[in-house]
């Protein structure tokens, strides 16, 4: 029987050493393509029929490909406009990805083959070329700008990812403008009213009622101190995106909730009120840093009342051994510095900074169908989007939220609530209930 490996090395030999694209990146797949794969060399790998397809265009994706690790150099080359995808829409390349992530289980071919693999690319396009200008800095040349979570780097790093644009995240995220994952009560339930129901959740086991105080750290738009604030509960919220806080303001004063609500733009350790009932923290702990868990945690126990609620919602990872320090796509164009790692490891954090864990649950499917949700809404408004950001940033959100479906769909990312209490000193936390008091 005649394999793959025969295969291209009989065509290794008959072009004296010179492979072509196709037949590069057919190798480095192991000859597993599910899509079809053509090259500005006129050269194809894969199904004649795909309903799928990556057309590379110029020598400089080439480069892009051979330089960037992983998922950063078909980022790169994607979003330079030098690698085009068929079959899918930019807003969603999901189906695309899905069958990209089937195929590209790279293997490692035999010294000889690899040899002609470099010869045939060229030496040339080994050397590291300058990324698309929407990439940010590798960290060592973010350390320029201080420390990693520093203040001021930590500040930078959110008007990376959320300064972008409000009008475009309103077309993104629909009327809720809420950028976390969504608890969806049934399968029909649509986007919005999953995140109305997921605030709905978090007030419920914080047990907020008329009259309570809330902070709301790493608030966004303001979506859990407006919620809150309807229901009579004095909430702050705080936020280091600028753009972020003027939005929120404005809704907050259309809404008439000024004199319960408030969202201030800075940085959640330059709180000073204490004594509050509740704290929520929505989708800030990937930005804070494993190293700094300790503190966090420390610091959001010391605003809280005897007795006070804490829930934190957060991406995870589905282990707790693994690196935390993300890399690759996302580290350069979604979320600069963001930090990931298991629930074992931030229920330890917060029960060594003295908080008692009362309940966590993992939401990794809900967040799945978010994205879905925010892909159709960046497709329906994807010519008004690329209007607003430009194409290359609207193929970044598009690559993103697709991939990052994915990865909630495939266990490789994960999304939990865990919500905990300031002991009182006394009984511990009060007269609670002995059995969850909301509906999930």
């Amino acid at each position: 029987m005649t394999t793959f490996k025969d295969r291209a090395t009989k065509s290794t030999d008959a072009a004296a050493g010179r492979l072509s694209l196709a037949e590069v990146l057919e190798i480095l797949a192991g000859g597993r393509l599910t899509l079809r794969f053509t090259a500005y060399d006129g050269s194809s790998a894969g199904p004649q029929g795909a309903p799928f397809r990556l057309n590379l265009l110029t020598p400089r994706g080439t480069n892009y490909l051979a330089t960037g690790r992983g998922d950063l150099g078909l980022a790169r080359a994607y979003i330079a406009g030098d690698l085009e995808m068929h079959g899918v829409h930019p807003g969603d390349p999901y189906e695309l990805l899905k069958a990209l992530a089937d195929s590209l289980v790279f293997t490692r071919p035999p010294v000889r083959l690899m040899v002609d693999i470099i010869r045939s690319i060229g030496v040339g396009q080994l050397r590291p070329i300058a990324p698309p200008p929407e990439e940010a800095l590798p960290r060592w040349r973010r350390a320029i700008g201080g420390m990693r979570h520093s203040k001021g780097r930590d500040a930078d790093a959110i008007r990376h990812h959320y300064d972008v644009s409000n009008r475009f995240y309103e077309w993104v995220l629909g009327p809720s403008m809420t950028y976390t994952c969504a608890c969806y009560p049934g399968d029909e339930a649509s986007l919005d009213e999953a995140q109305e129901n997921k605030y709905r959740l978090v007030s419920e086991k914080l047990r907020l009622k008329p009259g309570d105080r809330l902070l709301d750290v790493g608030c966004g738009w303001g979506g859990m101190v407006r919620y809150a604030a309807r229901r009579g509960v004095r909430a702050i919220g705080v936020t280091l995106s600028s753009e972020q806080t003027v939005w929120a303001q404005r809704a907050i004063a259309e809404e008439g909730l000024s004199d319960v609500a408030e969202v201030r733009h800075g940085d959640y350790r330059d709180i000073t009120e204490t004594g509050f009932d509740a704290v929520s923290s929505i989708g800030l702990l990937e930005h804070i840093g494993v190293r700094n868990y300790s503190s966090y945690f420390g610091f959001l126990r010391s605003r809280l009342r005897p007795g006070g609620l804490l829930l934190n919602h957060c991406i995870t990872r589905p282990e707790n051994r693994s690196e935390a320090a993300t890399r690759g796509f996302i580290d350069r164009y979604v979320f600069p510095d963001g930090e990931l790692t298991g629930s074992g490891r931030i229920i330890s954090e917060a029960q060594d900074a003295g908080l008692e864990v009362l309940h966590e649950e993992n939401l990794r499917q809900h967040y799945a169908l978010t994205l879905r949700d925010w892909c159709t809404n960046l497709v329906a408004h994807w010519d008004e989007a690329v209007a607003e950001v430009g194409l290359p940033t609207a193929k970044v959100w598009g690559l993103y939220m697709a991939g990052s479906r994915l990865a909630f769909e495939s266990n490789g990312i994960q999304l939990h609530q865990v919500l905990m209490a300031k002991p009182d000193g006394g009984t511990g936390v009060g007269e609670l209930p002995l059995r969850p008091w909301w509906t999930p």
